[in-house]
């Protein structure tokens, strides 16, 4: 999994959507999927998005193909659980139970959503820190 700190932009966050989506791609693919016009200031906008998720140690190279395959080395939970924290931090000094509280009062989650979050919060044991 990538760093505990890991911050990513919503620019890099398109390309790992597109990761998420089609398993690995190609530089080229990932230009084509996000800049339909491919123009090369596209491509070397995606070269350098790619770079930084690589140093981030949110995308795998695969540099023994060419040209070089890219996948996400984070999932779309860890993403989400970092920018949940983060804004947590933020705004709640690191609580989560003011999201909780915000989902189970607008009604926005389905009943299997709850079930599973009830589910989850009876087998919670906190982390001794």
């Amino acid at each position: 999994m990538a760093n505990k700190q890991l911050h990513v932009t919503d620019t890099e966050l398109t390309v790992l959507r597109v990761l998420w989506r089609e398993s690995t791609a190609t530089a080229r693919r990932l230009t084509e999927v996000l800049y339909p016009t491919c123009s090369p200031s596209d491509v070397a906008t995606i070269h350098s998005l790619l770079k930084r998720l690589e140093a981030k140690g949110a995308v795998r190279r695969d540099r023994t193909t060419h040209p070089h395959g890219f996948a996400a080395a984070v999932t779309e939970t860890e993403v989400a659980g970092h920018k949940l924290e983060a804004l947590a931090e933020q705004l709640s000094d690191g609580s989560m139970a003011p999201f909780i509280m915000h989902l189970l009062s607008s009604r926005k989650m389905s009943q299997s959503e709850a079930d599973e979050i009830r589910a989850m919060l009876t087998n919670y044991k906190p982390k001794r820190r």
